[in-house]
């Protein structure tokens, strides 16, 4: 069955290496996936449920929409001040209104980080594991920290350091088989 799996990098950079962590997760998965950006967290307003009521700003539904058409959710965050950046947070807060009722609600999805710091986003990507979860979200377990990530990526954004890109492959392969596998009943 082939899997559309949207990817939101929660880096604003054009060039950041969560992009470039993308990118790779995008190269190593199996064929019959395709990865698809669900972009524009930048042109989000910061949430308030008053610009909510009723018509939602564009870019919340263009944002919700996108999240709609797709089978799982791969995230790709930085740690700014040892959180997740407030552009990412704010697109999840859009993306989770209201609550119980959205499209992020039962989501398969999963986590990946990359910092240029010795600890490779683990802060931000247990928060982001957190957010997603208190939205709805299938949350796969683990993460995927890339710690000095100037030294994983050359200057293109290739990921060159293939102890990562073994451990990326096995972490991909696991979320698609983890998007495929129906949840258990907790009955």
């Amino acid at each position: 069955m082939a899997l559309r799996i949207g990817f939101i990098v929660g880096s604003l950079r054009q060039h950041s290496y969560n992009r470039a962590l993308i990118a790779a997760a995008g190269e190593v998965a199996s064929e019959d996936v395709t990865f698809v950006e669900i972009g524009g967290i930048r042109d989000l307003p910061a949430y308030d449920e008053d610009l909510d009521a009723g018509d939602p700003p564009p870019a919340a539904r263009r944002l919700r929409e996108a999240i709609g058409a797709v089978d799982a959710l791969l995230i790709a965050t930085p740690e700014y001040n040892s959180g997740i950046p407030g552009a990412l947070k704010n697109a999840l807060d859009w993306a989770s209104r209201p609550f119980g009722a959205t499209q992020i609600v039962g989501k398969p999805a999963a986590v990946v980080g990359a910092s240029t710091s010795a600890f490779g986003a683990a802060w931000a990507q247990a928060d982001l594991r957190k957010v997603l979860t208190a939205s709805g979200a299938r949350v796969m377990e683990g993460d995927l920290p890339v710690t000095k990530a100037a030294e994983r990526f050359d200057s293109e954004g290739t990921l060159i350091d293939d102890e990562i890109r073994e451990r990326l492959t096995a972490y991909v392969a696991t979320f698609i088989e983890f998007v495929r596998t129906p949840p258990e009943d907790d009955w």
